[in-house]
């Protein structure tokens, strides 16, 4: 396994926006149409200032469909963000399209989202062989896990390239009225945004961020990209796609200045 290697700069002054399109295959699916189009939202989010869209293949298909990655690859001009689960078949997946990015992500068919984070420090083993052919084919491998020190160090160890820190928790403490327990929350988001910047890892964080909790989250100098959807693709419901993600581009940049 890789040591844990050494630290580097922080992220750039440029904070990126990568756009989860899910959502509106979800809208799509319960119809069973064609309409709406994730690729269409795609290159709608590309046109409003998304650095990078990412599409989550689900075992179940409940929103992406392969069809959906194979129309991704072929159209859009800014880098895929491709998460799954680290299952054999996504791996044979990601090794056929060669995605910019690969984001693994716990998975359980029950659930409505992805909730909480790997368990990188527990699944070592499994989880560093099922990077590395991932890796030489030149996909960025990113570990989806909560801002606890030992599953950074774990990710590091493993060789993966990003942590993507899950901010549902302070989300949701600021959701329901708990300021001082979010701030706590962020506390521990910021340590664990240093942590994995003096191993070596690139900074990702995303899930529950909206305008309203964005700043403190896009204000951490670590990081480099959030990753939202749910909540973008909703209030386009009222504004459009692109007005909805200018919005969310010029607080993340307000936060970051």
């Amino acid at each position: 396994m890789a040591t844990l290697p050494r630290g580097r700069s922080l992220a750039p002054r440029h904070l990126r926006l990568g756009v989860n399109i899910d959502h509106v295959a979800t809208v799509r699916n319960a119809r069973g149409t064609a309409w709406p189009d994730p690729l269409r939202a795609a290159l709608l989010a590309e046109a409003a200032g998304a650095d990078g869209i990412t599409a989550h293949l689900r075992e179940d298909r409940r929103h992406i469909r392969d069809a959906d990655i194979n129309a991704l690859i072929a159209a859009i001009t800014v880098p895929l963000n491709f998460e799954c689960a680290a299952t054999a078949e996504m791996q044979a997946l990601a090794l056929r399209h060669k995605p910019h990015a690969v984001c693994l992500v716990p998975e359980k068919r029950e659930e409505r989202t992805t909730e909480g984070g790997l368990d990188v420090a527990g699944d070592k083993t499994r989880l560093a062989a099922f990077i590395a052919p991932l890796t030489e084919a030149g996909c960025r491998v990113s570990m989806f896990i909560s801002h606890d020190a030992r599953q950074i160090e774990a990710s590091a160890r493993i060789g993966a390239a990003v942590v993507e820190l899950h901010t549902g928790l302070y989300a949701d403490l600021l959701a329901d009225g708990h300021p001082d327990l979010a701030e706590r929350e962020l506390g521990f988001l910021r340590e664990g945004a240093r942590l994995a910047a003096a191993v070596g890892l690139e900074v990702h964080a995303g899930h529950g961020l909206t305008y309203d909790n964005v700043g403190p989250i896009a204000a951490i100098p670590e990081v480099a990209e959030l990753n939202i959807g749910h909540f973008l693709i909703g209030e386009a419901i009222f504004r459009g796609l692109g007005p909805a993600i200018e919005e969310m581009r010029r607080r993340m940049d307000a936060a970051r200045a």
